[in-house]
């Protein structure tokens, strides 16, 4: 298999790393807006055991018949590189989102089934251990009915101010990850949202006109509530988790000895030695094995564990959130899906 990466950032060059390890990638072609960048990683990634080869324009990448595209460049870019792979009839992994707007998806999710080529989408936490785990847990009825469920995404400290413009929001960028979570996790959709949102930090939040911390309650189509927390100053280090209390248990995906909290009994243990430092360190071998799984889907093993529909079910509910906090008003999630799409065939739900 040859595979193309673009975008050798961070998250792209851990993805080069994983991948010119994989024993199914014979060669793996590297480029970036920084042709710099894409070399650099390239000769970090000497001796492994795929070849490594960076070059200095993203087009080559395209022209150079690879068998499939790994997309991790800029959110602004990843439409238009979906788009290109799906013209080509390429796989296409793509960190999310394929685009912060609801119209910049459609476009790129036409293209792709018009095609039928295979699409893979970066929410990792579909590859967590403890996410796994809390899937089974729910689907299996170990928990009984699941009444309530408690979600947070807890960034240590604030993205650079440059970072929000082309961000899309905290929820688009951040609790987009839970939004997903809860319909993969507990097999339900999410059909009512209230969202809530303040800035506590930096002024440059409120100037983008974002916010630092945010607060989401969701109802599930079979009644279920859900709170979803969010926000960029979480001092005590990085912390993802997700709570589900039912009528028989509770079980948390996210809770162990790097879990950056802190008890406040005096009998509980002190605070943790080594937390969580990033997302990075805390979903790293949740990152290699879905691209181990891009690689079986490249290669027709499985159909895509993460489809662009699913991408575009969170961030319509992202849309639901971010309305909801500046009207300040409750929002129907079917109703805002009719009201995007009408009767536009790309946008209508289907089955995960």
């Amino acid at each position: 298999m040859r595979v193309g990466l673009l975008g050798t950032g961070r998250i792209g060059s851990f993805h080069a790393r994983t991948l010119a390890g994989h024993p199914a990638v014979d060669e793996l072609l590297l480029a970036d807006h920084d042709p710099a960048a894409a070399h650099a990683t390239a000769d970090r990634l000497r001796g492994a055991t795929a070849s490594v080869v960076a070059v200095d324009r993203v087009d080559t990448v395209f022209t150079s018949g690879v068998d499939a595209v790994v997309i991790a460049t800029a959110t602004s870019a990843h439409a238009g590189l979906i788009i290109e792979a799906a013209r080509l009839g390429l796989p296409v992994y793509c960190e999310k989102p394929i685009a912060t707007d609801v119209p910049g998806t459609l476009a790129a999710l036409r293209e792709v089934e018009r095609r039928g080529v295979p699409l893979q989408i970066g929410f990792q936490r579909r590859f967590d251990a403890g996410y796994t785990a809390a899937r089974e847990a729910v689907r299996s009825g170990a928990l009984g009915f699941l009444h309530t469920v408690r979600a947070v995404t807890a960034d240590p400290a604030p993205p650079p101010a440059g970072y929000l413009p082309a961000s899309g929001g905290l929820f688009r960028d951040c609790a987009v990850h839970d939004f997903d979570a809860v319909r993969w996790v507990t097999g339900r959709e999410i059909r009512e949202v209230r969202a809530f949102g303040a800035n506590r930090g930096a002024d440059f939040f409120a100037e983008a006109g974002d916010v630092d911390t945010a607060i989401a309650a969701l109802t599930l189509d079979d009644g279920a509530l859900v709170t979803c927390h969010a926000t960029r100053y979480n001092g005590a280090g990085y912390d993802v988790r997700m709570e589900l209390a039912g009528s028989r248990d509770q079980l948390v995906a996210g809770l162990g000895p790097r879990t950056p909290a802190t008890s406040a009994d005096p009998d509980s243990p002190g605070a943790p030695a080594d937390p969580w430092p990033d997302f990075l360190t805390r979903f790293q071998p949740a990152y290699v094995a879905e691209m181990a799984a891009f690689t079986d889907v490249v290669r027709g093993i499985r159909p895509s564990p993460c489809t662009g529909r699913d991408a575009l079910e969170a961030l319509l509910v992202a849309e639901a959130c971010e309305l909801s906090r500046r009207t300040g008003e409750t929002v129907d999630v079917p109703g805002l899906r009719r009201c995007l799409f009408g009767a536009d065939p790309a946008g209508q739900e289907t089955a995960r």
